[in-house]
């Protein structure tokens, strides 16, 4: 009789425990199966695992109180004031025909508003944008029709990184 009140006692649980994964969220047995191996293999605990650090540039703030990159822009040198009020990655035309982006004045298909009223912009991609170690491709820029002192960092390319913020007089991009 003890046998077979063990036996059910077993088949009993073994069901409960089916019938609680069956009910689990997906993710929940994700992890658990995900520990159940690592913990076979002899590897640590997943909590105990090293979280990849992202990668991240730091520059401080200019005098005048903004901040300024360096970027290659189809391997030409740019000068560039980070501006997150600006949509767009905005080329000098003087940086543009740096980097070998061509525009013609039948290019200007856009207005835009800047401080200095309303000007026309000519939409491209650029095909490459490197900042110390990041590379990115195909980012949307505009050329600027009016000359400019600085080109601007937009979010078009701010908005395609992990993150970026400020801090005391630094600015840190992660990617």
């Amino acid at each position: 009789m003890l046998g077979w009140t063990l036996r059910t006692a077993t088949v009993i649980l073994l069901a409960s425990a089916g019938l609680a994964l069956a009910l689990a969220p997906g993710g929940m047995i994700d992890r658990f199966l995900d520990r159940q191996r690592s913990e076979a293999a002899g590897a640590a605990p997943a909590a105990l695992q090293a979280v990849p650090v992202p990668n991240e540039s730091v520059f401080r703030r200019a005098r005048d109180g903004h901040f300024y990159v360096e970027a290659q822009i189809n391997g030409a040198s740019v000068r560039f004031l980070v501006d997150t009020g600006a949509t767009y990655v905005s080329l000098s035309p003087e940086d543009a025909r740096a980097a070998g982006v061509r525009v013609f004045d039948s290019d200007y298909t856009l207005r835009t508003m800047t401080a200095n009223g309303v000007s026309r912009v000519a939409p491209v991609t650029l095909r490459q944008v490197e900042l110390d170690q990041l590379r990115l491709f195909d980012v949307r820029a505009v050329v600027m029709e009016r000359p400019m002192p600085v080109s601007l960092l937009g979010m078009s390319f701010l908005s395609r990184l992990q993150g970026y913020e400020t801090r005391n007089d630094e600015l840190v991009l992660r990617w």
